[in-house]
């Protein structure tokens, strides 16, 4: 039995703290109140439902006592000191936090996990929870986020009639020829006219596929071409790549906020994440292919992209501008390099 500590104690009922000697017997914490004014016997708790303070840097050392009461000590290297000559030991996490290599480590550790859950644990999460969510909510989040572009950047379309209901027919065609199995992805097509967008197209969670006028008159000459377009933004239908993208994003803010302390953040931000965000080169690949695959199932050649892609760079030199770098998730913010034109130019089936 080492020496007794002379501390405050509050016994859980009264704010008045009270003076008492701590001491440990054996298994047992000893404590001993020191009121002159009325005896009382010595209170004992076994160590083990002793809630103990943790070494600190600064501040007073607080013990929590099984019956609610609580130990305040002011003097902390008092208490160490106290605490060390009784035989006490700490938990290894608290010498963990009390050493500088071990602290080291487990910073360095903490960075590879979240690096880690970033490159490879998010957007395989993501996949899984993507593709098993009820296609009800796709569509949902496919209606609010067409209302929300509306909203901000997309108008009314100025073709006729009889001009959008002439690409409608000859896309769903396409689709009829391109899946003779009937197995085509649920899809609805709407035009809108977007000068701060350009030439683009976009494709929604829940088969939402956006045409702005200006990449129907881009391709006026080429119809070929806008059906290659609606076949990319097809393949993203197919994939849930927009469904994809929004839980992504929402498993990156969650894993940020539990980091940081605030995880309600991006609770309110994820409405907007899905026009905030932009597809992976992977993800556009895959579309890419699939555009290919079906156009050759369909009779067309996949080249007829090309003339898309270089009909593109000539309206961003044109204007001076990039076309679609207002809305990431949009076909035309993916700048065409050669390897994408090389890809719909020497493409054979089976590649």
């Amino acid at each position: 039995m080492g020496e007794p500590l002379s501390t405050r104690w509050f016994d859980g009922r009264s704010p008045r703290g009270r003076a008492v000697q701590l001491r440990v017997e054996g298994d047992e914490l000893v404590l001993e109140p020191l009121d002159a004014e009325r005896a009382e016997p010595p209170r004992r708790y076994r160590l083990r439902e002793v809630r103990w303070p943790e070494r600190r840097t600064h501040g007073q050392r607080q013990t929590e006592l099984p019956d609610g009461g609580l130990i305040q000590h002011a003097d902390a290297g008092g208490w160490d000191a106290w605490w060390a000559a009784q035989g006490l030991r700490e938990s290894w996490v608290v010498g963990w936090q009390q050493s500088w290599r071990a602290a080291t480590a487990a910073a360095v550790g903490a960075v590879v996990v979240l690096l880690a859950s970033w490159f490879w644990g998010v957007p395989l999460a993501s996949q899984f929870v993507a593709q098993r969510l009820p296609v009800a909510l796709d569509e949902r989040i496919g209606r609010d986020g067409l209302a929300q572009l509306d909203r901000a950047l997309l108008k009314p379309t100025r073709l006729d009639e009889a001009r959008r209901q002439a690409i409608e027919r000859r896309w769903r065609a396409f689709v009829e020829r391109a899946h003779p199995e009937g197995d085509a992805p649920a899809w609805r097509l709407s035009f809108r006219h977007a000068p701060e967008l350009g030439p683009n197209a976009l494709a929604l969670p829940g088969g939402q596929m956006i045409v702005t006028d200006q990449l129907v008159e881009l391709l006026h000459d080429r119809p070929d071409a806008l059906t290659g377009v609606l076949a990319h933004e097809l393949g993203h239908v197919r994939h849930r790549d927009g469904l994809d993208m929004l839980v992504r994003a929402s498993l990156l803010s969650a894993i940020v906020g539990v980091v940081f302390g605030d995880a309600s953040g991006f609770i309110a931000s994820v409405p907007a994440a899905l026009l905030t965000q932009s597809y992976s080169r992977d993800v556009e690949r895959r579309a890419d292919a699939y555009a290919a695959e079906r156009l050759d199932r369909a009779g067309l050649s996949p080249a007829v992209m090309v003339t898309l892609f270089e009909r593109l760079a000539t309206a961003r030199k044109d204007k001076d501008r990039d076309a679609g770098g207002v809305l990431p998730i949009a076909l035309a913010s993916h700048p065409a390099d050669e390897d994408r034109i090389r890809f719909f130019r020497e493409w054979t089936p089976g590649r």
